[in-house]
């Protein structure tokens, strides 16, 4: 009998127009763009202005295109999963909200929380009902307005940030290409080093919360870095190892985009050249959820089907994970 698997048959991508640029970072926080570069490769970032504008708006857009260019009707798609840490509101789910605003009437939908890593949990969530049967349209979207929750007085995490977001089609074949693999982690025991402080459960919102600015995302950035290297790095060449993959054999390597230096880290110790790798973190910066998508839109009409690609993400949680793909169709 023939295999299933879930193939991405499209993906689209979305971000706000307003750019802040290093320049501008300037004027709010002591830093420059050689320090920002340096330590981040980031030029710019773009940023998701005007009232009433939120991640399910980012999300709605990406697949409002994604709809577009694969011809397909908004009220055929079975579910909608979307990757975020900075939903309109605590519920509904935003990927409720981005069900409604693209007209997906026949579409259930949920949100994913990992953050960095959420893409790559809900593509292999997604794939999995493709795979059983259960549905043949699912969108896998991933998207944050992280400009809502960075606090522009701190220059460690400010200069990082930015909002948009992408998203994929799956839909079932039963060729050689599709998510082939995947493998994920998890530690809460890193938690202290990148959260949210306040507006939980454990500390809900009160004026002191908001006086303390404790709303605001928290790195501890030199732990972050530490853990991120050797983790994205090492969950990369073991999905590799398990698939017996060398470097030679992979067409790209898609990380996730948080720092030039962990990227970099990741692709050296898979042995793929820095011409295979995926890079667009120095105009977006670090879109939390929205990277990975973003980058298969920016490079599409560079992939061919069959490519082998790696992703790889590492996020706050910590989370961490690894999907190996066949790419499943040709430039248009």
């Amino acid at each position: 009998m023939e295999k299933t698997r879930a193939v991405i048959t499209g993906v689209n991508g979305w971000v706000p127009d307003y750019v802040l640029t290093n320049k501008e970072l300037e004027s709010m926080v002591e830093t420059s763009d050689e320090w920002i570069t340096s330590r981040t490769g980031i030029k710019e970032r773009r940023i998701l202005k005007g009232e009433d504008k939120a991640t399910s708006d980012i999300g709605a857009n990406a697949i409002k295109g994604l709809l577009e260019k694969t011809n397909t009707n908004p009220e055929d798609i079975d579910l909608i999963i979307c990757a975020t840490v900075t939903p309109d509101m605590p519920f509904p789910s935003c990927a409720n909200m981005i069900s409604h605003k693209v007209g997906a009437k026949n579409s259930y939908s949920f949100d994913i929380s990992a953050a960095c890593s959420g893409f790559i949990y809900a593509l292999t969530i997604g794939s999995q009902f493709i795979e059983t049967g259960m549905h043949k349209k699912v969108i896998v979207v991933g998207a944050d307005k992280m400009s809502s929750i960075v606090n522009y007085e701190d220059r460690t995490t400010c200069i990082i940030f930015g909002d948009g977001g992408g998203a994929v089609l799956l839909e079932p074949t039963t060729e050689e290409v599709g998510v082939m693999d995947s493998l994920h982690h998890s530690d809460g025991s890193g938690s202290p080093y990148l959260h949210i402080k306040a507006g939980g459960s454990l500390k809900p919102a009160s004026e002191d919360t908001v006086k303390a600015k404790e709303h605001y995302a928290y790195q501890e950035g030199s732990t972050v870095f530490k853990f991120a290297v050797t983790n994205m790095a090492e969950v990369s060449a073991q999905i590799m190892a398990k698939n017996n993959l060398k470097g030679d054999d992979i067409a790209w390597l898609v990380p996730h985009q948080a720092n030039k230096r962990i990227i970099d880290a990741t692709a050296n110790r898979m042995n793929v050249g820095p011409e295979k790798v995926m890079i667009n973190i120095e105009k977006y910066g670090n879109t939390t959820a929205g990277t990975i998508p973003l980058c298969l839109w920016d490079y599409e009409s560079k992939l061919k089907k069959g490519d082998n690609i790696i992703l790889a993400a590492f996020g706050g949680g910590f989370t961490w994970g690894s999907v190996y793909l066949k790419w499943g169709y040709d430039p248009k």
